[in-house]
């Protein structure tokens, strides 16, 4: 129960403190500067949580202020400070209660068991082609038995081309509008028309085998 508690309460303060303080966080991230590179990451790893402001525009102000070599290195570096903090408050404060919900549910259970057996490629592949919300999936792999570290490096590898994308066009955004604007486009249908790939064949093999 303790456990819990506490583990409620570090969301409850996280989403507080993004929701209220998102305006002087942004000004502080575009100020530029030491201390605007922790901001800057603290402010990612908020939105691993609680997506205050999109990632997309996040990810883009951090790379027209930093540039983007050491745009990627921040953001990723928030990225995955949240995405672990996400993982192992679910791991260490609902895990109990999850697996005895989740035990009521067979088909579930099958998922967890997928998950488990193959656990780098599932995560990897999750983070390159995000079909399942980022906090759904950090909440499933944090109460499942996949190893911390594990997830860590899939994440860490399946992260980088996104916020590369996003750091490069914020990068650019300041000479070449149209080109960053497109470089982001282009990427999102890509990333889309791979999704709608996947989920089309997935539905069809369920068909062929019933």
């Amino acid at each position: 129960m303790n456990k819990r508690i506490i583990s409620i309460s570090i969301l409850l303060i996280t989403v507080a403190i993004g929701f209220w303080q998102k305006e002087e966080l942004l000004h502080l991230i575009k100020e530029g500067g030491m201390l605007s590179i922790f901001v800057s990451m603290l402010f990612v790893a908020i939105c691993v949580f609680f997506p205050v402001i999109p990632f997309t525009v996040l990810g883009g102000v951090i790379g027209a202020v930093f540039g983007t070599a050491h745009g990627l290195l921040i953001s990723l570096t928030g990225a995955m400070a949240g995405t672990m903090g996400f993982f192992f408050i679910c791991r260490y404060g609902f895990r109990d209660f999850a697996q005895r919900k989740i035990q009521k549910y067979p088909k579930v259970k099958e998922y967890e068991e997928l998950l488990e057996r193959n656990s780098f490629m599932v995560i990897l592949l999750c983070r390159l082609i995000p079909v399942i919300p980022a906090p759904v999936f950090n909440s499933v792999c944090g109460l499942s038995k996949v190893k911390w570290y594990t997830f860590f490096c899939a994440s860490v590898i399946g992260k980088i081309p996104n916020i590369f994308v996003l750091s490069y066009a914020g990068a650019s955004f300041q000479d070449h509008k149209l080109f960053s604007l497109s470089l982001y486009g282009i990427y999102v249908l890509i990333i889309f028309f791979i999704s709608l790939t996947i989920v089309y064949r997935s539905s069809r093999n369920k068909r062929i085998t019933k």
